[in-house]
C-alpha cells in the first residue's frame, strides 16, 4: 500500500488537523514532512525569535509523533524539489497540506500542484475566504458585515473537532535532516513551544485555575489594560498552528453559551470577534494581495512621509521620551511579543506623530514578533495608519499620554519595562519630562540624561500629520483616471 505525505507548514499539531486526517484517510502509512524553505529564511520579514520558536516547536511535534510510533522528516531546501525527492523515496501517491492564503504561499503551492499530487484542505482558518462572501460573490471589505456573514455559517463545536491519532505508521527507510539548533529561543520569551502548551493555555483561559476565575469571563474589560494579564496569550500558537482556529472559536462559542452572567457572555463574544478579525484579515490578504506592498485605499499612496531615520531608530530602540511607547518597544525587543493595545499605540506614534511610512513599522514587527503574521500584521498597521479596509479615520490620532493614563493607570507596565523610571511618582509616570528638576534628582532620573526628552511635540505632530493626509487626499487621482 502506498503512503501519503502530510506536508506540515502552519499546522504544528496533531489535534484537529484536517490535513493530517485527510492524509490518514488516503493511506494508513503517513510521512510527516516539514521543509525549511530558504526563500522564507531569506525574506526581509523573517525574524530570529519566530524561527527559534518554530524550530523548538518542531522538536515538540517530533516527540509527539515518536510517542505514536511515527517520526518527523525534516528537510531543508526548495519545497518542490524536496517533495519530489520524498515522493520517490517513500513511494507516496499524494501530498496533503493545509491551504495557506498569503501571496507567497499561493505561488508556492500553485507551482507544486502543477508538478506533484498536492491536495489542499482547510485548517489555517475556521472558514476559508471563499466561504465568507457577499450575495454577489464579492469579498467583504468592512469588518462588521464580514463578521455577521461569518457568524451566519455553521459555528464550530468542540465535539466536531478531529482527535489526535493514537498510532501512526511511517516508513522507516526515510532519512531526516537534523532540526537546526540555532537560533535559540531567548529565556525572556514567555511562550514555551509546542501543542501541549497551547492546549494548557487554552484551558487556563477558558476554565481558569484553582482560586482564580477564567480570564475569558473578564476579557472585554481587561483586554486593553497593559498592566493586567487579561488576554489569552495564544497568538503565537495560532500563528504556527499549535492550536487550531476551529478549536479556539469553538471554545469561544461554548463559553458564550455557558456564561452565567451577561458580562461573561459579552467577554466571550468579544474574544470570538477578535478571532474573526484574524479571519477577516486572512480574507483581505487572499482577495487583495496588493496590500502587502501598498495601501488598500489608493488615495493615501501619495502621503509625503518624513521617514526620518534617526526618529525611526529612537522608536525601534524605545527612546522616544514617551514612556508607554518606549516600554512597549522594549517589551517587543526582549520578549518577542507586544500587547495588542500597545501595538496600536506604537503604530499610531510611528505613523501619525513621526510621519514615518507604516510599511517600516510593519516590517519591524514581522522581524521581531514571534506571532508575526503577514495578514494580521498588515491589517493592523493599515488600520492604525488609516489607509486600510476597515480603517480608523485618517484623522484619528492616538494621544500617547492619554492612552498611557487610561490603559496603564498606575504605571505598572511602564515601570516593568523602563527601570530608569521605577521611582518616578504616579503623578509624573506618564509625563516624566514635567517633573521639577529637584524631583528628578530625588528619584534618580534626570530627563535628557537618564531618560530622553520627548523627541516630538504630540499636538504639533498631529496638526502636521492631518495636513499631510488631507493633502494626499486632495491630490489623489480620480478612480479610473
Amino acid at each position: 500500500m502506498t503512503a501519503a505525505i502530510w506536508w506540515i507548514r502552519r499546522d504544528l499539531r496533531l489535534t484537529d488537523n484536517q490535513a493530517l486526517h485527510a492524509a490518514l484517510n488516503h493511506s494508513p502509512h503517513l510521512v510527516p514532512v516539514f521543509i525549511l524553505d530558504p526563500a522564507l529564511l531569506a525574506s526581509p520579514d523573517s525574524g530570529a525569535k519566530r524561527l527559534a520558536f518554530l524550530l523548538d516547536s518542531l522538536r515538540c511535534l517530533a516527540a509527539d509523533l515518536a510517542s505514536r510510533g511515527s517520526r518527523l522528516i525534516f528537510r531543508v531546501g526548495p519545497p518542490q524539489e524536496q517533495l519530489a525527492t520524498i515522493l520517490a523515496e517513500s513511494g507516496a501517491s499524494a501530498i496533503f497540506a493545509a491551504e495557506d492564503f498569503s501571496p507567497y504561499a499561493r505561488r508556492r503551492d500553485a507551482a507544486v500542484a502543477r508538478n506533484l499530487p498536492l491536495c489542499l484542505v482547510g485548517g489555517v482558518s475556521v472558514h476559508p475566504p471563499a466561504a465568507v462572501r457577499k450575495a454577489d460573490g464579492s469579498p467583504y471589505t468592512v469588518f462588521t458585515p464580514f463578521s455577521k456573514a461569518w457568524k451566519s455559517l455553521p459555528l464550530p463545536r468542540s465535539n466536531a473537532l478531529l482527535p489526535a491519532p493514537r498510532q501512526i505508521s511511517t516508513p522507516l527507510n526515510l532519512v531526516s535532516d537534523p532540526i537546526p539548533t540555532e537560533p535559540t529561543l531567548p529565556a525572556a520569551v514567555p511562550f514555551p513551544p509546542g501543542e501541549a502548551e497551547a492546549q494548557r493555555r487554552l484551558r487556563l483561559f477558558i476554565d481558569g485555575s484553582a482560586g482564580a476565575p477564567a480570564k475569558i469571563e473578564t476579557y472585554a474589560d481587561h483586554r486593553n489594560r497593559l498592566d493586567l494579564a487579561g488576554t489569552s496569550h495564544l497568538s503565537p500558537y495560532l500563528r504556527l498552528g499549535m492550536l487550531s482556529a476551529r478549536q479556539a472559536a469553538a471554545a469561544a462559542v461554548e463559553a458564550m453559551e455557558q456564561a452565567s452572567t451577561a458580562s461573561a457572555r459579552r467577554s466571550a463574544e468579544t474574544w470570538l470577534n477578535e478571532l474573526i478579525w484574524r479571519e477577516f484579515y486572512i480574507a483581505i490578504l487572499h482577495c487583495f494581495p496588493q496590500v502587502r506592498r501598498s495601501s488598500f485605499r489608493p488615495e493615501f499612496e501619495r502621503i509625503a512621509w518624513r521617514n526620518d531615520q534617526r526618529a525611526f531608530a529612537a522608536w525601534t530602540e524605545g527612546r522616544t521620551g514617551y514612556p508607554v511607547v518606549d516600554a512597549a518597544m522594549r517589551q517587543l525587543a526582549e520578549s518577542g511579543w507586544m500587547h495588542n493595545r500597545a501595538r496600536m499605540i506604537v503604530a499610531s506614534f510611528l505613523v501619525k506623530d513621526l510621519l514615518i511610512d507604516w510599511r517600516w513599522g510593519e516590517r519591524w514587527f514581522m522581524q521581531h514578533l514571534i506571532d508575526g503574521d503577514p495578514a494580521a500584521n498588515n491589517g493592523g498597521w493599515q488600520w492604525t495608519a488609516g489607509v486600510g479596509t476597515d480603517a480608523a479615520p485618517y484623522f484619528r490620532v492616538f494621544n500617547p499620554v492619554l492612552q498611557s493614563q487610561k490603559f496603564d493607570p498606575g504605571g505598572t507596565f511602564i515601570r516593568r519595562w523602563l527601570p530608569e523610571l521605577a521611582r518616578v511618582p504616579d503623578a509624573h509616570i506618564h509625563t516624566p519630562w514635567e517633573m521639577p528638576l529637584a524631583l528628578q534628582r530625588q528619584v534618580g532620573c534626570l530627563i535628557g540624561q537618564d531618560y530622553p526628552r520627548p523627541i516630538i511635540d504630540h499636538l504639533e505632530a498631529k496638526e502636521r500629520t492631518l495636513a499631510v493626509y488631507a493633502q494626499a487626499r486632495e491630490t489623489a487621482p480620480e478612480p479610473g483616471a
